[in-house]
């Protein structure tokens, strides 16, 4: 059995929860500003790729009776078209996908460990929601001692008051560099 290539890199860019079930037009948990941050997204991931740094999808995989749904809309149900990462920003061959059940993406995932074997120690998180998933992924990036960078115009979340809170608490509390 052939044994799959650790790209090393200090550093890692992380896409959050970029889902048909968040993004596309009617979708159970529409993220306004969603479809808007694509581009923005896709640059700085080319950017990446053409560097050599690793890109990691942190995606929403919900069984059909996740306690979730009890707060949120029935979202990104594991196996399901919607739990599908938007065509635009579709992986590539090489790249990591992490499953999660919850907010952040280190909670009862191998996010760490895959930071681990490739050696990151900055990150660049995008995607949405800002005030969630990107908000508390963010923290335990942070409190784990990373580096965390997390671009404006690469994260969007249910209200325009809601992505200013976030921006602003990452900024002010776990001051990651922002830009």
């Amino acid at each position: 059995m052939k044994k799959k290539k650790i790209t090393r890199s200090k550093k890692a860019f992380l896409v959050i929860d970029m889902l048909n079930d968040f993004v596309r037009d009617n979708a159970p948990l529409f993220v306004p500003g969603g479809q808007g941050i694509i581009p923005a997204i896709k640059n700085r991931m080319d950017e990446a790729r053409a560097n050599g740094v690793p890109i990691i999808y942190i995606c929403d995989a919900h069984s059909k009776n996740d306690p979730e749904f009890r707060v949120w809309p029935q979202h990104a149900v594991k196996g399901s078209p919607g739990a599908k990462v938007v065509e635009q920003l579709a992986p590539k061959k090489g790249d990591i996908v992490i499953l999660k059940k919850s907010y952040s993406g280190f909670y009862g995932t191998t996010l760490e460990n895959a930071l681990k074997r490739i050696g990151a120690k900055e990150l660049t998180i995008t995607g949405v929601c800002t005030e969630i998933c990107v908000l508390y992924t963010t923290a335990d990036a942070y409190m784990r001692g990373y580096k965390v960078e997390v671009p404006e115009d690469c994260s969007a979340a249910l209200t325009p008051e809601d992505h200013r809170f976030a921006l602003k608490q990452m900024k002010q509390v776990l001051k990651p560099a922002q830009s």
